[in-house]
This record gives structure tokens, sequence and C-alpha cells, in this order.
């Protein structure tokens, strides 16, 4: 189990070093990346939240490119990171992804699968759930197809795999509250503690 981040091309992107990505996929979090690609990560949490702001709602845009591109990230009060939990038997193949419009701000809604009612979707198209049933969790890669392909796993183990995607999600914040410091000085505070929201996690100290 990875948390993954939706990723976008990065051509012509230049408000700070990034890695270059040519067409949409999902990148790995860890406390293991580079920097540039901790740049990536942070440019694509702040893309997903550049929506212009209505009016009266929030502040009206800085004129600056960066200030103006971190917006939406520094204002919003709920925000997006496209992406999730990416779940891959080692045995079969079978890889279970987030479907569209799932953020890893709502990565907590996998622990009701254990501690909860016992289910939970993460998207749609595909439409990936997971279900408790008793002892085993079934995570169905879609449950638009009736005979789909699905990965079975002890609840116990499923309970395993969130705390090391937690510590993943963990270090990659770290990683990024450093990486902001550098990179992002004028910004740094309130990106950080942007970036810990969007990831539902405390805020580095």
């Amino acid at each position: 189990m990875q948390p993954v981040l939706e990723v976008r091309a990065t051509d012509g992107f230049a408000l700070w070093p990034v890695t270059e990505i040519e067409s949409f996929g999902y990148m790995p979090l860890s406390g293991e990346l580079t920097p540039l690609e901790v740049g990536t990560a942070v440019m694509n949490i702040a893309a997903c939240n550049d929506i212009d702001p209505e009016d009266g709602v929030r502040p009206p845009r800085p004129a600056d490119p960066l200030g103006s591109f971190l917006h939406g990230l520094l204002t919003f009060d709920t925000l997006f990171a496209a992406g999730g939990f990416r779940v891959t038997d080692s045995s079969t193949g079978v890889t279970f992804m987030p479907g569209c419009c799932n953020g890893l701000e709502d990565w907590r809604e996998w622990h009701q699968v254990l501690d909860g009612d016992g289910q939970a979707c993460f998207g749609h198209d595909p439409d990936p759930c997971a279900e408790r049933r008793g002892d085993a969790v079934r995570l169905t890669v879609d449950v638009e197809q009736s005979a789909g392909p699905a990965i079975e796993l002890p609840a116990a183990e499923l309970r395993h795999l969130l705390a090391g995607a937690e510590h993943d999600l963990a270090g990659f914040l770290a990683l990024a509250a450093d990486w902001t410091e550098r990179n992002l000085p004028r910004h740094a505070v309130p990106t950080i503690a942007a970036l810990a929201r969007a990831l539902d996690l405390p805020t580095p100290s």
C-alpha cells in the first residue's frame, strides 16, 4: 500500500525546480523522494487548488506569479490533493487504484473499513471499494464490473499496511516542510500548514 498523488505534465512550469513529467500518472509519496520530486508533488497539490476566488469568498489573487499560483492552496478552507492509496497484490498482479475525484485528504476513510461501518469507496471511473467481511477485507478494483478483479487480505494485514502508508505520508510531509523553507521562504509557514491540511496530518514541528 502506497500513498500516490495524481500528477500532470510539468512542461513550462518555472516557479521552482520540478521533475520532467510528460503525461498524467501517479507519484508515490514517501520520505525517500528527491528534492525535484518533492517540488513536483508540491506543484501538483497547489495546482489541484489553483481555482479563481469567487467574489467576496476569498481574497483576490496577488499579482505576482508565485503568489497567484499558491493562492488557492493558501486560502481554501478545504483542500484537495488528487490521488489516494494504491494497493498491489504481488502474488496476482492486481492493483487497487484510487478513482477519479478521490483525494489524499480523505485517506482516513480507510479506517472506516476496519473500525467504522465496514465499507468505504474511493472515487469513480473506476469505482474502487473496500469492504470488511469478518476477519478479512475485500478490495474490489471496480464495483461496476460484476466479475472484476479484487484483492482479499486479512483485516489485521490491512491495519499494518495503513500504518505503513501513514508513515510514508508523514515522511513526505517532513521532506516537503524542509523543501518549502528552502524554496518558498516568503510563503513557508502557511504553505507547510496547507500541505499538512491537504494530507490530513499534523503540521511538522
